[in-house]
């Protein structure tokens, strides 16, 4: 399970790089009258989070990847899709935003 969780830290320092840049595109886009919108993932996407920028959105991933090293191996395999999930919409959410822009 460490290599796992190493994974993990290695993927969710590579999403916090993204997002910033990414959160810094939609701020110029907002300045410029562009990108409204009122949250970047919709209810049901599997994210407690609502916001307008990525930040937060990778915050709440490291709070999930916290909590899971805290489980047992039994519950933390269980949480694990979930985990993975937010993190694979989050990488593909990233990956269109840099190609529209």
């Amino acid at each position: 399970m460490q290599a796992v969780h190493d994974q993990l830290q290695e993927t969710i320092q590579t999403l916090y790089r993204k997002a910033v840049d990414a959160d810094n595109k939609l701020n110029a886009l907002q300045q410029n009258q562009q990108g409204k919108f009122s949250a970047i993932f919709a209810d049901g996407s599997g994210f407690r989070t609502q916001s307008k920028r990525f930040t937060p959105y990778v915050q709440e991933i490291t709070e999930d990847w916290q909590a899971l090293k805290e489980q047992d191996e039994e519950q933390a395999k269980a949480a694990l899709p979930g985990l993975v999930n937010k993190i694979q919409l989050m990488l593909e959410t990233l990956g269109k935003l840099k190609q529209a822009t």
